[in-house]
């Protein structure tokens, strides 16, 4: 019996189609090899994400602030990578970039400054690092404090030995020259605003703690919350911004106002400035990083990727600018 050999055209063919099935099964191979699944009622989740068998694979409130999504860890100690830029009139500082040592007049705690008057800022914004039985330092004279928790727990002690425990999404405001302790047992982050009150005759800012959640809605694009009072006693607000996937500012803002951002949950671009070219500049953005913005900066957000973009914003308010 004669075998037929194939056709040059052929043979072509069916090495071509041996080497592709040969690649497809090497790289579902390495999928499976490097990707395990879990499979709850409500569907899937990663490998990568944290999975609690008592939630279908709801994670902590702010875990992508301890976990970002755009700093993934091969990339973190390839030498010279960074998403940070510093310009002159913004800055945003990513994870990788962040540099602790210990907090000035804390115990026990790490801080990174993200952002202060070394950039052109009126204002300072740091994280700070508790670990077990640590304490807070107390601000220096005529400058006011606000404090959000972004993970664990603290006790605040006030100048009247009055405690209250501040968890995760929980704040306090503390006015200049007010006497006070932040105590951590076990591990906790918080960032930190501070800056010199800029007094204002009859007007006297008062103590405040609360959570996001007894905050307003109030009707703007994305849903926004003012944490402290709007009233001529503040003169500045931190504003909690919720962009729903697809949602984006309205307005491509210009004004007088310094920001200082941190970014909570999700991720998206941020247009910030202007190139040499006169092009805007974006920057995509997630889960811990800061951004800094100076008077008159033109600035705007959209929401990408498939969860809930949640940012920080701190607003100076109710001064004359002169």
């Amino acid at each position: 019996m004669k075998f037929a050999h194939p056709k040059p055209h052929t043979l072509i063919k069916m090495q071509s189609f041996s080497a592709f099935h040969a690649k497809s099964l090497l790289l579902l191979s390495t999928i499976f090899s490097f990707t395990k699944i879990a499979v709850t009622e409500e569907g899937f989740c990663s490998a990568s994400s944290i999975i609690d068998s008592n939630s279908n694979c709801q994670q902590p409130l702010y875990s992508k602030f301890i976990n970002p999504t755009l700093s993934p860890s091969h990339l973190q100690d390839l030498p010279g990578f960074t998403r940070s830029v510093y310009k002159s009139d913004h800055a945003v500082i990513t994870p990788e970039s962040h540099v602790f040592s210990p907090l000035p007049d804390w115990s026990n705690t790490l801080g990174a400054y993200l952002v202060s008057p070394a950039m052109g800022a009126h204002f300072v914004m740091y994280l700070a690092k508790m670990q077990e039985s640590s304490k807070s330092g107390l601000p220096s004279e005529q400058v006011e404090r606000f404090v959000f928790v972004l993970q664990g727990s603290v006790k605040l002690t006030n100048s009247s030995g009055v405690g209250q425990t501040l968890m995760v999404d929980s704040f306090a405001y503390l006015p200049p020259n007010s006497k006070h302790l932040f105590e951590s047992y076990e591990s906790a982050t918080l960032v930190v605003f501070e800056r010199r009150y800029a007094y204002l005759e009859n007007h006297i800012p008062e103590q405040i703690v609360g959570s996001t959640d007894q905050q307003p809605l109030l009707d703007t694009p994305g849903e926004l919350r003012k944490l402290l009072p709007m009233t001529m006693a503040y003169d500045f607000n931190i504003h909690i911004m919720d962009f729903q996937p697809g949602e984006f500012l309205n307005v491509k803002e210009v004004h007088y106002n310094q920001h200082g951002l941190l970014l909570l949950e999700g991720q998206g671009i941020y247009r910030l400035g202007d190139n040499c070219s006169g092009h805007y500049i974006r920057y995509p953005v997630a889960a811990r990083d800061a951004i800094w913005m100076a008077p008159f900066v033109p600035q705007w957000y959209a929401a990408l990727g498939n969860v809930r973009t949640r940012y920080l914003l701190y607003k100076d308010v109710n001064r004359n600018p002169l």
